[in-house]
């Protein structure tokens, strides 16, 4: 007599497959390439999506696409074109004249970029790097300098450049000598202007809701001042100061991070030199 057969087995239930959205889900320490790029200060956003568009980023040894999320860990590779393309880019530094906007032509107003030519290239200037026309194509102003104002404008092709002087992050100090006026007290004005109000400059004013950042406010002479900001709001140290009762009556910005106007004439620009540093 045969032995009874042996119950079947219930088979395995099948490894369970995470759902297709969590295949797709990106690592929570991942961030879109081209902003990993910028944050190491390889180019900007912008440049980084033209490299990529060009086939000239590489990821872990793979092609790069548009909008790829990378982790913190992952090897960024840049073509040779896309660093010999780099190199060629400049930035200008310009004595910006008053009556000439920083940005974009507007009310009628010329941008300081018209005054970038080669007949207004200071004579001074060591650079090596001759004028050509291309170096104009994608020159743009790093920060403001509003139509009354006059002194160091930067100009650059350079995102790495715009990045460390306007970027979010950015902490490059920024340096004028502003002359001013107390109500209608024109001289010995450091005399007449109460010692509260200089501290409220310093520290404690508020701009479009925004608590403004501790900056230095000095006297320099009986009617100027010296102000070093770590940020540049529109017209800011104009409208400081008329929180205060002060007018502003002449501002010039003399100094970006380690960069000086110096010598540098009215109306005229030179090549920031290879080896000066913001």
């Amino acid at each position: 007599m045969r032995p009874p057969a042996a119950a079947p087995r219930p088979s395995a239930a099948p490894a369970a497959r995470p759902a297709p959205s969590a295949q797709r889900a990106a690592p929570a320490d991942s961030q879109r390439l081209n902003k990993r790029m910028a944050e190491l200060g390889l180019c900007s956003r912008r440049e980084a999506d033209e490299w990529i568009a060009r086939g000239w980023v590489r990821v872990d040894g793979q092609l790069a696409s548009m909008g790829q999320q990378v982790g913190a860990q992952a090897q960024i590779h840049i073509d040779r074109a896309a660093q010999g393309q780099q190199r060629e880019q400049v930035t200008i530094l310009l004595h910006k004249p008053m009556g000439y906007v920083s940005g974009q032509a507007e009310d009628g107003h010329t941008p300081a970029m018209a005054l970038i030519s080669p007949r207004s290239h200071w004579a001074g200037d060591a650079s090596r790097t001759r004028f050509v026309p291309a170096q104009l194509k994608g020159l743009a102003p790093c920060g403001r300098l509003d139509i009354d104002s006059v002194g160091l404008l930067v100009l650059t092709q350079d995102g790495r450049v715009a990045r460390q002087l306007i970027g979010e992050d950015s902490t490059i100090d920024k340096e004028y000598l502003v002359r001013v006026q107390y109500g209608d007290i024109t001289q010995e004005v450091r005399a007449a202007f109460p010692a509260d109000k200089l501290a409220l400059l310093r520290h404690g004013l508020s701009l479009d809701g925004q608590r403004l950042k501790p900056a230095q406010v000095d006297w320099q002479n009986p009617e100027q001042l010296r102000f070093v900001l770590t940020e540049g709001k529109k017209r800011q140290i104009r409208r400081m100061c008329e929180q205060v009762g002060l007018k502003v009556v002449g501002l010039k910005r003399i100094r970006i991070g380690q960069v000086l106007l110096g010598q540098l004439p009215v109306g005229q620009w030179r090549y920031l030199a290879p080896g000066e540093r913001f």
